[in-house]
């Protein structure tokens, strides 16, 4: 039988050795289903804190276990990683956290190895306070070619707040079919200037009121930007290109318009319609690669949220910074810079793209305004008038940008950078 430490350790294994993303991971695991609500939960925060606080854990572990056992060394590392994050960021009683610790220890075949764990973790209890108040916690787990680059575009100081950011769990964003201030009530949560419900903290959510009746979506509220910058689409055409798995397709559907979505990915697509199914709305979808599909005719307007690092979602993707390649930036803008050229050719004249990606890396965003040179797409400016409560996230040039460490007052939000054009 799997516990949710067992989980844990398998999930984080597979995220750290095998790079795969932390959701498929822990969703794909088999013994997820036999585990009650509250033990999946515990163990995907027990994952998402050990590779949110990565670099720390790394730095502790180093400083107490100066040579791994050979031939079970990652396995005693991730224990370790697990017991100290209940010991010293969840705050478990030391008995607890060390008895579990040795219990995972037998399950995976290191009992022999039990004495080592134990004297580590005891002599973590008393000594790691000490080393976690020197610890610079926002740089050590911000991997160095990504703080680095924000250090370029943002500055030292915003590259700090950023990182800073990151280390905190993030609330939980709800898109609203209608308004939300009813809902908001009803949830215990609080209604956002750009028109979402945020509950102070992450919860399961097909429990709560209004999940089953479709009132609402799960969706950050920086995401729900884009949609919003396509101004009225009630009766309009809009192609939603690269859409599972589907808050903007959602959005466009609640505001009226006629949406053709469209992803490369037919097993995404299916968790799409799911979402539409529950929400009580339509869109025809598409599985096709964007950067060749066309619509048949033009369309009225495109939403292009385009693949990406994420790394604007680390808030939510802990495992982002340890998945990501220096390279990764450059490649993806490639892709990027061929599906705006192909939302271009979709729109008839007078069309809007609003071209998005959830990338901190300027040459996932800002980069691509320079490269418009054919001159059949002019930026269209977003005014602070369209973004409430974010003025100070609109650029001189009429672009927007969003990071972590804004609405710091309200729990953050993710970096999302978004650009309005006109065919011409």
């Amino acid at each position: 039988m799997t516990d949710a430490r067992s989980l844990a350790f398998d999930v984080l294994d597979a995220v750290l050795t095998r790079h795969r993303p932390l959701e498929q991971a822990f969703e794909a695991h088999p013994a997820l289903s036999g585990l009650e609500g509250r033990d999946r939960a515990f163990a995907r925060n027990l994952v998402a804190t050990a590779l949110r606080r990565r670099g720390q854990l790394d730095a502790l572990v180093t400083a107490f276990l100066k040579k791994p056992p050979r031939g079970k060394g990652r396995v005693v590392v991730r224990i370790l990683e697990l017991g100290l994050v209940q010991l010293l960021f969840f705050q478990t009683p030391p008995h607890a956290a060390v008895s579990t610790a040795l219990d995972l220890a037998e399950r995976k075949g290191v009992g022999g190895l039990k004495n080592l764990i134990n004297g580590i973790l005891r002599r973590a209890d008393r000594e790691a306070g000490a080393l976690l108040a020197a610890q610079d916690a926002a740089r050590l787990n911000t991997p160095d070619w990504l703080w680095g680059s924000w250090e370029k575009a943002y500055g030292p100081a915003g590259a700090r707040a950023i990182a800073q950011a990151h280390l905190a769990e993030p609330p939980l964003d709800l898109a609203m079919k209608a308004d939300g201030e009813e809902w908001a009530a009803t949830l215990g949560g609080s209604v956002l200037p750009t028109g979402g419900v945020r509950l102070p903290t992450t919860r399961e959510i097909t429990g709560l009121p209004g999940f089953r009746d479709g009132a609402w979506w799960v969706q950050d509220a920086a995401a729900q930007l884009p949609a919003r910058l396509l101004g009225d689409v009630a009766g309009q055409t809009v192609v939603d290109l690269c859409a599972a798995p589907g808050g903007k397709t959602a959005q466009l559907a609640a505001a009226g318009a006629s949406v053709i979505a469209v992803d490369l990915s037919r097993h995404r697509l299916a968790r799409l319609e799911e979402n539409l199914a529950r929400l009580d709305l339509t869109a025809e979808t598409v599985a096709a690669d964007a950067r060749s599909w066309t619509p048949g005719r033009a369309v009225d307007a495109v939403l292009l949220d385009a693949p990406c690092t994420a790394t604007g979602t680390i808030r939510r993707h802990p495992d982002i910074p340890w998945a990501k390649q220096p390279a990764d930036p450059a490649r993806l803008a490639a892709v990027q810079a061929d599906l705006i050229a192909a939302a271009g050719r979709m729109l008839q004249p007078g069309g809007r793209l609003v071209f998005a990606t959830c990338s901190l890396q300027p040459q996932e965003g800002e980069a691509h305004l320079a490269a418009q040179r054919d001159g059949s797409l002019a930026l269209d400016s977003i005014t602070a008038d369209e973004v409430p409560g974010m003025a100070d996230s609109v650029n001189s040039d009429g672009s927007l940008r969003t990071l972590p460490c804004q609405w710091a007052d309200r729990g953050g939000l993710d970096g999302f950078f978004i650009a309005r054009f006109r065919r011409v």
